[in-house]
């Protein structure tokens, strides 16, 4: 099955008929789409993915969201294939109170915390030291958050 790919770097300037799109990276701007079949993207909507710009990280997956600041951020790593009763819609990690938010049991990625933060329940009684999403590009998820963290490039597990 074949997805649709989003580029996550914004185009530059006007385009010309038969030009192609020449792309630049914005640093500390990013959106990634949930990956999955196209019918469940359609449902969940623009609002739904990971964002990350100077603002901090931002991830909704229907009424669950889970913010935190960019000093937060602690690093990542791209991980999967899941089982599927661990991976589909959000989980919680009995083991380590990590989150998960997915739409696949592909592949993701794994984000961890330097402080715990809110997400499964509306109260934030659980605090979440780890968050798994999965976006549609995990590698480069991992590689642009583990340069804000300060470390190189992303490690796959």
């Amino acid at each position: 099955m074949q997805r649709e790919r989003q580029p996550v770097r914004e185009p530059t300037g006007p385009r010309r008929s038969g030009e192609p799109l020449r792309l630049t990276e914005v640093h500390y701007r990013m959106w990634a789409r949930f990956a999955g079949p196209a019918w469940l993207r359609r449902l969940l909507g623009d609002r739904n993915g990971l964002r990350l710009d100077a603002g901090g990280l931002s991830v909704r997956l229907g009424p669950w969201l889970v913010t935190t600041p960019l000093d937060n951020l602690a690093g990542a790593a791209v991980t999967g294939p899941y089982r599927p009763w661990r991976a589909l819609g959000p989980h919680l990690s009995l083991a380590d109170r990590g989150l998960t938010l997915g739409t696949t049991t592909e592949r993701g990625v794994c984000l961890s915390f330097r402080g715990p933060v809110r997400g499964l329940d509306p109260w934030g009684l659980v605090r979440h030291p780890g968050l798994t999403v999965t976006v549609d590009e995990p590698e480069l998820v991992a590689e642009v958050v583990n340069r804000i963290a300060g470390h190189g490039s992303s490690v796959t597990t």
